[in-house]
């Protein structure tokens, strides 16, 4: 895991150069983070005060884990302090949430934000919560942590202000794992600090910490059927939490004055926008608070029946597509979850919609009109078929003409992909979805990236990481002919047609339908069932899951020519991409967009092939 480790007397003996500017050359080195003028400033305020405040208890060799990067996501915390447990002798952890405010109150509204003084803007999650949730998520991933509960604590520095200002936050802070110090207790604090840490150097026990091996990322779907009943399965981090307590707040209200507010979470790949559509949707539905989840994407729809109801009928219902809302009386529903929202599409009706409902009415229209406070999950760059229009721009100029107030949220800073914004920006750039050139792949310690020299050494790379326990996929463009399955004339038994025809390699797409064939798992279980690993999923099974391992063929319908990556849809076997479906420019940019799902379905790695050898030889010089 990446950190600056710095000891409190390493921050405050003389440097040639400021500290902040120390810091900020190692975190470009470490991670590729550009540092602000602002967050230099803040280091400059906040670091020595806690550095004079370790010395001060006889704790200067402690080490201070500056900017401690959580596993799986790309955001940071403050410090990290690591040492030597005073009464046990073992390990000691506790993360410092620094704060220069010196003026705070809770809001009034919602005791989980704060307004701070002199500082416009939204109100501001609490800091103490801020750190307490950070303490979960680190517990949540660190096996180093698995067997020692108490080893980690969490404090919320304000060491600018004095307790009479900031009174009233102390009601949020509940436990003795998480506690709020201020300039006026700054004697508290430091009492604190010689408590929890003995007076010796606490390198060994910070190698263990940033060396811990960091387990599986609690998949959506692993603990969604627990989630429904316990919020507790994931923890909500920062903006994930400010965009649950935003929407629960706007329920409420919608509630006291009969107000009608749009919420629209946008963020990229696993920035964790269907985590808090589930979280919503557990404390909603236990609040008896009238609540539907709806996608436009089948697979993810089924997944979420079949993982999170189990069975119930009940539960069942409260997943509903897109379309389901044509009918839909006005704010019959308290909230409607949009996951997934970027699969909206222009409107709901279809050939087999009967014609009194064919109005031509906009599908966004509907689930807009369905709910008094309708949420909105979605990233722009999933658009993958012509008709789909859920953008935030879309969306708002919807809700504004129908005099709506719409509220925005973005988990900008939040991805999956290992926490790689260097890879989630790679592949932007590579697909021409980024002002920048693309550039050689510079390497990322959270996130592997490779190339696989044919089809068969990228599925034995992926075979071996499932053979190791991780989960792992293999997905291609749709440039191949997708066939029934064949029944044997003896046995009765059907089998997928090996369509996806590389040379002398040959696998089939995944099922494209409700039932199992032999091993392979229906089309909406694929991505989370048991051999799935066997066939080739497109975008359209994949979209909206995650695995470890994830392994992509870019087809011929995305090659390299002439110093960038041209689309060719001529090679596509998409019947979405006719030209009587899509114009070129339609085509051009949801070929590129279906390659971006594709390549950010991974969390730990991703293993690239190409089957056009001038695109394979491009990329090959960008991942030597």
């Amino acid at each position: 895991m990446t950190a600056v480790r710095l000891t409190a007397e390493s921050v405050l003996s003389p440097v040639e150069r400021h500290l902040s500017d120390l810091l900020a050359e190692q975190l470009k080195m470490k991670s590729g983070v550009s540092v602000s003028a602002s967050e230099k400033r803040s280091w400059e305020r906040s670091l020595p005060a806690l550095a004079r405040d370790l010395l001060e208890a006889g704790l200067g060799q402690v080490e201070m884990l500056v900017e401690y990067k959580l596993p799986l996501t790309s955001r940071r915390v403050d410090v990290v302090l690591a040492g030597v447990d005073r009464r046990t002798g073992g390990d000691a952890f506790v993360v410092v949430e620094l704060k220069q405010w010196s003026h705070v109150e809770v809001w009034d509204e919602d005791p989980s934000r704060v307004l701070v003084h002199n500082m416009s803007g939204r109100p501001k999650l609490h800091p103490a919560l801020q750190a307490k949730g950070y303490t979960e998520y680190i517990d949540g991933f660190l096996t180093e942590l698995a067997d020692h509960p108490d080893a980690l604590h969490a404090v919320a520095y304000l060491h600018n202000a004095s307790k009479a200002d900031v009174i009233d936050l102390y009601d949020a802070v509940e436990d003795e794992k998480t506690l709020l110090f201020t300039q006026s207790t700054r004697g508290a604090f430091v009492d604190y600090l010689k408590d929890r840490f003995a007076p010796v150097p606490g390198r060994a026990v910070a190698d263990r910490f940033l060396n811990s091996e960091v387990r599986p990322s609690k998949q959506l779907l692993a603990h969604a059927a627990k989630e429904i009943r316990e919020r507790e399965q994931f923890v909500l981090l920062d903006k994930q939490r400010l965009a649950y307590e935003l929407v629960m707040h706007e329920v409420n209200r919608a509630r006291r004055s009969d107000r009608k507010t749009v919420v629209v979470i946008t963020g990229g790949p696993g920035s964790g926008k269907s985590v808090i559509a589930l979280s919503l949707l557990g404390e909603l539905s236990r609040r008896k608070v009238p609540v539907l989840h709806a996608t436009g994407s089948r697979s993810f729809t089924q997944t979420m029946r079949q993982h999170v109801a189990k069975g119930s009928t009940r539960t069942k219902a409260m997943f509903r597509y897109f379309n389901d809302f044509m009918e839909f009386e006005r704010n019959s529903l308290e909230v409607l979850i949009c996951d997934e929202a970027h699969r909206i599409r222009n409107v709901s009706a279809t050939r087999w919609t009967p014609a009194r409902l064919r109005t031509g009415r906009p599908q966004v229209d509907e689930l807009i009109d369905a709910a008094r406070v309708p949420v909105f999950l979605l990233d722009a760059q999933q658009n993958v078929r012509p008709g789909e229009m859920g953008t935030l721009e879309q969306i708002r100029e919807h809700a504004e003409a129908k005099g709506l107030t719409v509220e925005h949220v973005s988990l900008d800073d939040q991805y999956r992909c290992g926490g790689s914004r260097v890879y989630e920006e790679w592949v932007l750039r590579l697909l021409g979805l980024h002002e920048e050139p693309i550039r050689p792949w510079q390497g990322d310690e959270d996130f592997d990236v490779s190339l696989a020299d044919s089809p068969y050494e990228l599925e034995a790379i992926l075979r071996d990481r499932s053979e190791k326990g991780h989960s792992a996929r293999m997905t291609a463009g749709f440039c191949w002919p997708w066939s029934k399955p064949v029944e044997d004339p003896i046995s009765g038994e059907h089998s997928l047609v090996p369509d996806v025809v590389i040379g002398d390699w040959a696998r089939p797409w995944n099922v494209n339908g409700d039932r199992s064939v032999g091993d392979a798992p229906p089309s909406a279980l694929w991505a989370t069932e048991p051999g799935g690993l066997g066939q080739v999923g497109c975008v359209y099974t994949a979209q909206g899951f995650e695995y470890d391992w994830n392994g992509v063929i870019l087809g011929p319908d995305l090659v390299y020519r002439n110093g960038r990556m041209v689309t060719r849809r001529s090679e596509s076997r998409d019947p979405d991409l006719r030209p009587s479906k899509a114009t070129d420019e339609q085509a051009d940019r949801l070929i590129r967009n279906t390659y971006k799902v594709l390549l950010t379905r991974g969390m730990v790695g991703t293993v690239i092939c190409s089957v056009d050898e001038e695109t394979q030889e491009f990329l090959a010089g960008l991942l030597r």
